[in-house]
Formats: structure tokens, sequence, C-alpha cells
């Protein structure tokens, strides 16, 4: 394999999106045979998706770690809103991703969800940097969720902000399987 420049990527937004296009990397880079870690800060194990079942298919090139309570209930766009007890989950996630990053294991990493739980005050900005700081060279970090926070964004190599121009939420249609979750 050749030798790789791994870049700092950001998908932020209020619109659909910003985990599906990490998938969509994650693909790619599966692809090319690299080791893909996919940790999930706000989406728990019994929250079923179709996604933690691909990655079932695509092991040992894809993994998944999701930590987070059960939600209980969405917000008006459709994303998962946590319990109150969710800031320990977000812990564990944290010491997780730091153990990945630090054990340089796989070619990609995702911190699906990290910027939601940097917005709610459930880590800090200066930990999110941390973990940014001790990236090996040869590894891709992406961050996902709502609200990227200024200083990530101008840390990035790539950012891409998802807009919602329509959503069918607002017309009633729910959560689909296999298209939303």
């Amino acid at each position: 394999m050749e030798t790789k420049q791994g870049l700092i990527q950001v998908y932020t937004g209020s619109g659909k999106g910003k985990t599906t296009a990490a998938l969509g990397l994650a693909l790619r880079a599966i692809g090319r045979g690299y080791k893909v870690m996919f940790i999930q800060f706000i989406k728990p194990d019994r929250y079923e998706t179709g996604e933690v079942k691909a990655a079932e298919m695509l092991s040992p090139y894809l993994k998944f770690a999701r930590f987070g309570r059960y939600p209980t209930a969405l917000d008006e766009s459709g994303s998962l809103l946590p319990d109150m007890d969710i800031g320990e989950s977000v812990r564990e996630a944290l010491q997780f991703a730091r153990k990945v990053i630090r054990e340089g294991e796989y070619d990609l990493v995702v911190l699906d969800e990290i910027n939601v739980a940097l917005d709610r005050g459930l880590i800090t900005l200066d930990e999110v940097i941390g973990l940014i700081k001790e990236k090996p060279d040869f590894m891709e970090l992406v961050l996902t969720g709502r609200n990227a926070h200024p200083k990530i964004v101008e840390m990035a190599d790539l950012v891409t902000e998802m807009r919602e121009i329509k959503h069918p939420f607002k017309r009633g249609i729910k959560a689909r399987r296999g298209i939303e979750f």
C-alpha cells in the first residue's frame, strides 16, 4: 500500500447526510483495502441501523463502536435527542477514540456526532483538539455532527456543510428503514 497523507474532514450542518457521507467515504476506503473504525458518540447499541448490519458483512475492514443511551425523542429535523444521562457514555466514547487514535491500527477513523457532543457540552473543545493533534500522519480523521465548533472548522483540511432545503419529516413522513436508518 502506498504512503498516505491523512487529513482531517468535517461534515456538519443542519441537513441530512453527515453520517451517510462518512459511510460513503468508509466504503471507498474499504474498497482500497483500508481498515476503518466508526465511533458513534450518540447512537446507542439498541438503536438498530442498516450501517451496523452492513459493518458485520464488511468485517474485519469496518468496525463500529457505539456509545450512548437510548434516545427519548427526535428533534424537529429527525435527529436523535439523547436522554440526560448520556454524558457518561460520551466520556467512554472519548476514551475509546483516544485509544484507537493512539494505537494507529486504522487508516480511517470516523468520530460520528462528536460535534454534537461538543456543542452540548458533553466534552470539551480541548479534548477534541487533543484527539485531532494525536492523529498519526497516515490516518484520515472525520468528525461529523451539527454545529461544528469554529476552531474545529479552522483545523480541518476539508469541511462540508449539509444544508437542509426540503425534508420529508416536515410533511409527517417518519424515518424509513434502509433510508434514514
